[in-house]
């Protein structure tokens, strides 16, 4: 057991573990019960087969101030979550990929989850999100905004609001944004693995000129190439007001919908966008959100813009 370097506020605690070289980077994936677990399985089981990365599961204990987090370890620990863990291993690996576990005692979720990226060099986290309404001041929920925020690593959310089913077409709406690159990247690797179909999609706002439809054709045409052995990859451009409704409306037709954070409303708080959160929280079946990790802030980035 030690003190985590991210302010002294987390332990790590002993578990599983394995380190293989067949491993191309690491796959975090925090659980919080056994209906999470499940739900998520699926998708990293995916992306790792893909991917060759190695699973990381993570339960975070939470630990509240009045207790130290010693003793949390000693009273809040349940039999039931180690077992949880060990079994989302086994499953894992029954796959042949690569697994292990982690419990982390902490005073809060997401400061739990971001120390782990830190401290594991993870490369992308996939988190479970239930879809609920929006509350004010948070997007998707008070320690899932807290990680998009601070995690220094890419972020895919998944709306785990209703089992994912047999994957035989994706979704994949095109909107040209900073993250639409690794939506496509995941989206791929679960097709591949699926032997899924992907629809590509791109919403032109009716007033947008013609030079504009050129590039989004364009775009569309470029973002199939990335989808190397993928059974069928088709495109479509369509012309509607309201972009998310017209994506929301394609999801019924599609097993999964994977697309990256959008441009929007929300970008004071630079988590997702109006459009993704939109798409996210009201789409038909599964959903997968990505949001690409930005090394360098924006503002820092204009700024250099500007000198040069």
């Amino acid at each position: 057991m030690r003190l985590d370097a991210t302010g002294n506020t987390t332990v790590v605690v002993g578990d599983t573990m394995s380190n293989d070289s067949r491993s191309n980077g690491t796959l975090l994936v925090p659980v919080a019960n056994e209906e999470t677990v499940e739900r998520q399985l699926e998708t990293a089981v995916d992306l790792a087969a893909d991917r060759s990365y190695h699973v990381r599961f993570v339960y975070v204990l939470v630990v509240p101030d009045q207790l130290s987090l010693v003793d949390g370890r000693r009273y809040l620990l349940e039999d039931e979550d180690e077992r949880m863990l060990a079994a989302a291993v086994r499953a894992v690996e029954e796959r042949g990929i690569d697994a292990d576990s982690r419990i982390r005692i902490a005073r809060g979720v997401a400061t739990g989850i971001v120390g782990s990226v830190e401290e594991y060099d993870v490369d992308a986290v996939l988190m479970g999100w239930r879809g609920r309404p929006p509350r004010s001041g948070i997007v998707l929920g008070s320690y899932l905004d807290r990680v998009l925020r601070n995690a220094p690593c890419d972020v895919l959310v998944e709306r785990i609001r209703t089992p994912r089913p047999d994957v035989s077409r994706l979704l994949v709406p095109v909107v040209g944004g900073p993250h639409d690159e690794f939506a496509v990247e995941a989206a791929a690797s679960i097709a591949r693995q699926q032997d899924a179909a992907v629809a590509l999609l791109h919403v032109l706002e009716p007033d947008e000129p013609e030079l504009e439809r050129a590039e989004a054709e364009a775009l569309l045409a470029e973002t199939t190439t990335r989808f190397d052995d993928v059974s069928a990859v088709d495109r479509t451009l369509i012309e509607a007001d309201d972009v998310g409704g017209a994506i929301t409306d394609r999801t019924a037709d599609h097993d999964v919908t994977v697309l990256g954070a959008s441009r929007g409303g929300l970008l004071r708080q630079g988590l997702l966008g109006t459009i993704s959160e939109g798409v996210g929280r009201h789409a038909a079946g599964s959903v997968v959100l990505a949001r690409r990790h930005d090394p360098v802030p924006s503002r820092l980035r204009r700024a250099a813009s500007a000198l040069w």
